[in-house]
């Protein structure tokens, strides 16, 4: 082949450097296992029995509204051939997992304390999590929220954290992995650098490895969005440490000025948000969840259960739908819903993914006549090997 140009050297100038520090900002690493949900706790209502308080309610639920295949699919709407593996999935996963992620919330759900009640707390929930430590029920992810630094009292939030963390350390003879600490309320891009250097602070005085404590930053409030598309380099300024970004529905909404009744998972605004943390997050490794429906059932009635679950499951699916594949779960009801959302979503569509990226590397047609790009290639794959961790 004949080609023009004599040399690139000169052209191609500073390449190297450059693929570097894209390689650092866009790793573009295979995803590590992420948990469908995070179960938010009181910090005064966490026991060492909470996993297993949930894992009744559940699956009492379960048994009550659903006890067949065919029960889920009426309650779901539900193809009754997806049903049966979807029951059978859901019955397990309470019985072996309820919780995949579980926060001891020291901040909205906990509320404003005296000083000492809240020591107080810290205590034994840092006690309950080295209980379950010891017990092997302690779940793959866990952690605490603590307060805000926008509330105007830092030393209060970085107390809990360091007194919790100590506790647990002393309690389980080392800190269990799987932990993280989730930030709320940014509205300030100066906080997350200052909550880093207590997080580097808290490993040294700990005696923790460099890069053990990680954070994930909440999205709740129309200031954090607009930081997140301005500033390119706010993910590698903070050294590794951001984990994840969790959108919070109802301070984001209500922040907006949006009506009591337009505070959902599936209102345009939040859409907008969740695009907006989706493009400034994107190949950087910042794992995204989405939040909640805080709303138990308004009584036992099966109706009022089933209006509940059928809610919770659209939102979870609209979740899904837009690329938000973990959310929030604040009520044991909630697990019902999430995990039989999760699996039907999963499961409807997984032989045609497989299907079609096997016609790909066999270079034919896949059924129907799709052609399909490379993109959707990688796109399929990817929710391959969703389907398979949430399977697993």
């Amino acid at each position: 082949m004949e080609t023009t140009l004599t040399g690139l050297d000169g052209l191609l100038d500073g390449f190297a450097e450059t693929h570097r520090e894209q390689l650092t900002r866009f790793p573009a690493a295979a995803a590590p296992w992420q948990p469908v949900h995070t179960v938010y706790v009181p910090a005064d209502k966490v026991t060492a029995e909470v996993v297993s308080e949930w894992r009744h309610a559940a699956t009492g639920l379960l048994n009550r509204l659903c006890f067949t295949p065919g029960d889920l699919a009426a309650v779901f709407e539900l193809d009754p051939e997806l049903a049966l593996p979807v029951h059978d999935r859901v019955r397990r996963k309470l019985a072996a997992e309820p919780i995949e992620d579980l926060r001891v919330d020291f901040e909205d759900g906990y509320g404003v304390r005296p000083s000492e009640e809240e020591d107080r707390h810290v205590e034994s929930a840092a006690a309950a999590v080295a209980a379950m430590h010891e017990a092997s029920a302690l779940p793959r992810r866990w952690g605490l929220r603590v307060k805000s630094f926008a509330d105007g009292d830092p030393r209060r939030s970085v107390r809990t954290l360091d007194g919790f963390v100590t506790e647990v350390i002393r309690r389980a003879g080392g800190l269990p992995g799987g932990f993280t600490v989730t930030f709320p309320k940014v509205l300030m891009e100066a906080y997350l650098g200052q909550f880093t250097r207590c997080l580097e602070a808290l490993e040294a005085s700990s005696r923790l490895a460099p890069g053990t404590l990680r954070f994930e930053m909440q999205v709740e409030a129309p200031q954090t969005v607009l930081m997140l598309q301005r500033s390119a380099d706010l993910v590698p300024s903070l050294g590794g440490r951001l984990a994840a970004a969790h959108l919070g529905v109802f301070d984001y909404t209500a922040s907006l000025g949006l009506p009591p009744g337009e505070q959902r998972l599936d209102h345009p605004a939040c859409d907008h948000a969740r695009h907006v943390m989706q493009t400034a997050l994107a190949g950087t490794g910042v794992e995204l969840s989405d939040g909640s429906l805080a709303a138990a059932p308004a009584s036992d009635s099966p109706a009022d259960v089933r209006r509940l679950l059928r809610r919770h499951a659209e939102l979870v699916r609209h979740s899904m739908s837009n690329g938000f594949y973990q959310g929030w779960d604040m009520h044991p009801s909630h697990l019902v819903s999430r995990f039989t959302t999760v699996y039907a979503f999963h499961l409807a569509r997984y032989e045609d993914h497989v299907e079609r990226v096997r016609a790909w590397e066999e270079r034919r047609d896949a059924a129907g006549g799709v052609l399909d790009e490379p993109a959707t290639i990688r796109t399929l794959a990817a929710a391959i090997a969703r389907t398979d961790q949430a399977l697993a």
